[in-house]
Formats: structure tokens, C-alpha cells, sequence
């Protein structure tokens, strides 16, 4: 691929220091552009003690050194995720000298052949300007990119807000890190542009199209000044690649196969489904989603449609497993049986190879890894949530079916907006002695939102699924769940004895009001039949908190008892030293003892 490269990185008129940092590589020779390609790198610090800038320059100069001592034909996204993790390790190792508190955005833009493949963590941004349009490739990593997508704020109003800088996701902040992948096949007169957040929230993309299309060698320049004009108060970072000529391979209905295996397929995963291969002859494995205990989940295109799939795949050695394929079975029939807009969508195929789900393929993060980032999240966000939450719920409990493990990592917020309700691995389906579990019996429920009377060992109804997402509420406008403790053991119990702190006297600075307080206690009543009836009227409060009547649950909260860990630790002792002896006197009575009976 022949490329031309402009970028200009300055302070921008308001900031002391920039706090940017860009890179770019083109190899001179034509043969390892071919085996290596070109990168194109910016990172946008940020120092929560004025380290931004040195984070962002060992990012961009730790990914270069991965990219120019990468192994020939490495695979892109195996490349990026090397340059990543090499960046996020390099500064993550220099925050533990305790003196330092920094991590970085980091976009990163590999062009190889006639293709782009491009990593992303944070709210930088990489555009695509080709055929007379621009189109922003890449996903915010901030919170109000998050509002935008769930329609709480407009795009407008994201550019102003002050969780606009509150980051979901960075490098260097913790050991391991999540990294957005987009491939993109280019053609000669196509572009590709970076952009700091601090540039990009001065102007429109049709502003950005127009200057870059315009005048490819000026753009940079173009841009930083619109940017000033207009008041920019953060540093302004912009790179452009202009594509003149590209080299064809092959490519399978516009999808790469890369049949190299990645280190973590080694050992027992080597068995496994590998990147490259084709399952059914249908499926062309791209990538790997995430991996679990017991399965895989996979990225796919389906050659019958040429569309994106996920692909859930168990481990071989749990497929003999009865108890296993029953559950596997059972998510099957389920996910397969219910159509709504807010549960994920799982497809039905006869004739498989082996058991697998197949699924839609969804781009976006889960609740759990947003709560992880912003804690509590704004209160209205947090109702609107679950409101929706609630909807899709009330949808299940009049097909029969409860959920039972509903948790924030089982709700996924996609970047079109909407919801999903995932995994049905321990659903109920009322009336239905077809999809029972037979032997086998799973964990019931995650401890933070199991109801009380799952920890009793009962199955529970429509009304278990009103506690998990009551405590997912509470602890999305608290930044707390509803009981902590040193063990799953010790929070079973809490919730089971009591009630948990008063979520306005758990967070006063989080202006829960008394109503929304209400909405929260009462969901996660103790006793099932003091908690909302449906899903329906929860939601009805949710949509409507100013109009619910506070009753005082706040002030009727009683305190969970603490755990008799000392005395059951004494029982478990004695029991351990006397039946030993019990066992050792019968053994004597039965061999040197002879018994009469009348």
C-alpha cells in the first residue's frame, strides 16, 4: 500500500502542556510494507496527577517498538492486540511505583495490502472518508458516549457535558485491557483521519469531510484553526492518510481469513474451534469473543448471508457431559423460543456437527463493565435502565420463563442504543418438566443479586427477577451493591437475616430522592410477596418516580445478623473428630464383639 501521511499535535490554545501524542511508521522497502504495512498511532493522556503526557508517550513509543519488531505476516488484529497490551503493561508497570496515577487513550490504524485494521480503546477517533461520504469507524469510550447511545442525551448535548471526559475504558489503568477491532478494505483515494476528542467536539463530521476531501495536504492545519475559532479549551490532535495505491489479496465475501493460531489455542485449547476454520461449512471463524469455563464464544460470518454471528461453543470434554448438554440444550429452546428487541436473539439450526449456539453478533460493552467505570452512574440513567431492563422482563414472565441469574454482566448496552438480555444457561420455563435439568444442577444466581429465596435453594418465580434487578438499581445509583462481605458465603447471609443500608443513607452525595429510595427497597423486599407483583408496575414506578408514595421502608430496614462462623467452625471440628471415632468403635464392636439379640 502506497500512503501519504499528514498530523498536527498541538496544546490547543487553552492547556499549559499537551497532553497528545501521535506516532506514524512506513516502512521504506515495498516488500515489508507487504509483510508488515504502515501504523498510525495517537493517544490522548490522561493524568489524574498531570502524567497524561507521559502516558500517551509510552503508548504510542511502546506500540511503534512492538509494531517495527513484530514477527513478518503477523496477522493485523494479532498485532494490534500486541502493541496494546505491550502499551497497557508498559504503563500499568510504571503506575506501580506508587508516585505515578496515569493511563492514556490509545487509537491505533494498521494498513497492510487493500486493508485497514484498526484497535481502539477510548474517545479518540478514527474516520473513513471514501465515495464522497465520511464515516466514523470507531465507538466513545466515555460516559456520555454511553448516553448518547441509550438516547438519554443528544449529540449536542455529549459535546458540552462534563462526563463527556469521564472514560469507560483506557490503557494502562488495570493488568488487562478490552480493545474495540474494525477492519475496514480501502481503495485507492480513500482516506483515513484521527481525532482528539478535543478537536472533533468543535465541529461537525460534514466540516471535517469537507476540509479533509478538500485539501488533504492543508487539513490539518484547516482543522486546528476551525478548532480555535470556535473556543476548543482541551489539546488538538488530528492525523490523516490519504491511500494512494493498494495491493489485492484474497479475500472470502469481503472477510479476511487468518489461519495463524494465537498463543492462547495452545495446549487443551488447541483441541478446540480455531480462528481460520469453517464449522458446518458455513461458518468462517474470525475471531475469538471471549472465552469462559465451559465454552467459547466465537465471531463468525455466516457464508449463507455473509453477516456477522456469534458463535457459542462448549469445550469439547463438557459435551459428553449429560447434565451439561441438558443445560446447553435448555438455553437453546429457550433463546430460540423469544423474540423481543431487548433479549438476544438466538437462531435455530437442525443438523449440527456438535452443540452450539448461534447467536447475534453485538458490539457495545455490558452494565457490569460500565458500572466498573462509572460509579454510581447519574440516577435517571440508572431508572431509564432499568426500565428497560424491566420491559423485557415483563416480555419473559408472560412467556413463563424467569430468568434467575440476572446480573449486569448478562445485560449488554449495544452501540446502536438498545439493551440485551443474554445467557438463559439457568432459566426456568414454567410448566415445562421437558427442560429440567435432570441431574445436573447449576449455581443459582450471582450472590450480589441472588433473591433471598434462592439462597434457600428455591427455584423462585417472576418475582426473583424483581430482586436481582433491584439490587442492580441499587447499586447502579450508589456505586455499592445492596451487602458486601469477605465472601459469597457471608453476603448470602446478609440478605437472607436483613436489609441492606438505605441506598440515600449509602450514598447521600448521589441525590437519590425518597421516592426513587422507595422504588429500590421495594423491589428487593425480603419476602416475595412484598416486592412488586410484575415487571409491568415496576416499570410503571420506574417511568413515573415522582409519583410514588413513600411508605417509610428506609426507616423499617433491619440490620442483617452476622454470620456464626466461629460457632459453625466448632461444629465442623467436632464433627471431623467424631466420626472418625464412631466409625472406629463399630469397626471394633462388628470384628471382636459378639452380639446377642433376643
Amino acid at each position: 500500500m502506497e500512503i501519504a501521511y499528514y498530523h498536527l499535535s498541538t496544546a490547543g490554545p487553552v492547556r499549559p502542556k499537551n497532553e497528545d501524542y501521535v506516532g506514524f511508521y512506513n516502512p521504506p522497502d515495498a516488500e515489508r510494507r507487504r509483510t508488515h504495512g504502515a501504523v498510525l498511532i495517537l493517544a490522548d493522556g490522561v493524568g489524574g496527577q498531570g502524567d497524561g503526557d507521559v502516558a500517551s508517550r509510552i503508548a504510542v513509543n511502546t506500540a511503534l517498538e512492538t509494531f517495527t519488531s513484530a514477527k513478518p505476516d503477523t496477522s493485523p488484529n494479532t498485532l494490534l492486540w500486541q502493541m496494546f497490551n505491550a502499551a497497557n503493561i508498559a504503563i500499568y508497570d510504571a503506575n506501580m511505583d506508587g508516585k505515578s496515577k496515569m493511563a492514556t487513550t490509545l487509537t491505533i490504524s494498521v494498513f497492510r495490502n487493500n486493508t485497514v485494521n484498526i484497535g481502539h480503546v477510548g474517545d479518540c477517533r478514527a474516520y473513513l472518508i471514501s465515495r464522497g461520504r465520511i464515516r466514523r469507524i470507531t465507538n466513545d469510550h466515555s460516559y456520555a458516549g454511553v448516553q448518547v447511545k441509550l438516547g438519554l442525551i443528544t449529540v449536542d448535548e455529549a459535546a458540552s457535558s462534563e462526563l463527556r471526559t469521564v472514560l469507560t475504558r483506557t490503557v494502562g489503568q488495570d493488568p488487562t485491557i478490552r480493545i474495540d477491532y474494525h477492519s475496514l478494505t480501502v481503495a485507492p483515494g480513500d482516506m483515513i483521519l484521527h481525532a482528539s476528542d478535543g478537536l472533533y467536539c468543535c465541529m461537525s463530521e460534514k466540516e471535517i469531510y469537507d476540509i479533509a476531501s478538500r485539501w488533504p495536504e492543508l487539513a490539518c492545519q484547516e482543522l486546528h484553526g476551525l478548532a480555535e475559532r470556535r473556543g476548543a479549551d482541551d489539546n488538538l490532535s488530528v492525523q490523516l492518510v490519504q491511500i494512494k495505491e493498494v495491493e489485492r489479496v484474497g479475500y472470502y465475501r469481503g472477510q479476511a481469513v487468518y489461519t495463524k493460531v494465537p498463543d492462547i489455542t495452545k495446549g487443551l485449547m488447541a483441541q478446540e474451534l480455531q480462528v481460520g476454520q469453517l464449522l458446518d461449512d458455513r461458518f468462517a471463524i474470525t475471531d475469538i469473543i471471549s472465552r469462559s469455563g465451559m465454552a467459547t464464544i466465537y465471531k463468525a460470518t455466516d457464508l449463507t448471508t455473509d453477516r456477522p454471528v456469534a458463535l457459542k461453543v462448549p469445550f469439547m470434554h463438557f459435551e459428553s457431559d449429560p447434565g451439561f448438554f441438558t443445560r446447553f440444550q435448555r438455553e437453546e429452546e429457550i433463546g430460540t423460543s423469544l423474540s423481543h428487541p431487548y433479549i438476544l436473539r438466538v437462531e435455530k439450526l437442525e443438523n449440527k456437527s456438535r452443540p452450539y449456539l448461534i447467536m447475534e453478533y453485538l458490539e457495545g460493552q455490558t452494565l457490569g463493565h460500565l458500572m466498573k467505570s462509572v460509579k454510581p452512574l447519574p440516577v435517571s440513567d440508572g431508572l431509564k435502565i432499568a426500565s428497560r431492563v424491566c420491559e423485557a422482563l415483563h416480555y419473559l414472565h408472560t412467556h413463563d420463563v424467569v430468568h434467575r441469574d440476572l446480573k449486569p454482566d448478562n445485560i449488554m448496552i449495544c452501540n446502536d442504543g438498545s439493551i440485551r438480555i443474554m445467557d438463559f444457561g439457568i432459566a426456568k420455563v414454567e410448566g415445562s418438566r421437558r427442560l429440567t435439568f435432570g441431574g445436573f444442577q447449576p449455581a443459582m444466581g450471582t450472590p450480589d443479586y441472588m433473591a433471598p429465596e434462592q439462597v434457600r435453594g428455591k427455584r423462585g418465580d417472576a418475582r426473583t427477577d424483581i430482586y436481582s434487578l433491584g439490587a442492580i438499581l441499587y447499586e447502579m445509583v450508589t456505586g455499592h451493591p445492596p451487602f458486601e462481605g469477605a465472601t459469597p458465603l457471608v453476603i448470602m447471609n446478609a440478605r437472607l437475616t436483613g436489609d441492606p443500608i438505605a441506598p440515600r443513607r449509602r450514598n447521600p452525595e448521589a441525590n437519590i430522592s425518597p421516592q426513587v429510595e422507595e422504588i429500590i427497597l421495594k423491589a428487593m423486599a425480603r419476602n416475595p410477596a412484598e416486592r412488586y407483583p410484575n415487571a409491568r408496575e415496576f416499570k410503571n414506578d420506574l417511568d413515573h418516580p415522582e409519583q410514588v408514595k413513600v411508605t417509610g421502608l428506609a426507616e423499617r430496614l433491619q440490620r442483617p445478623s452476622p454470620l456464626k462462623s466461629r460457632l459453625s467452625r466448632h461444629r465442623v471440628t467436632l464433627l471431623a473428630i467424631a466420626i472418625p471415632v464412631l466409625l472406629f468403635l463399630i469397626f471394633f464392636l462388628a470384628t471382636h464383639v459378639k452380639i446377642t439379640f433376643k
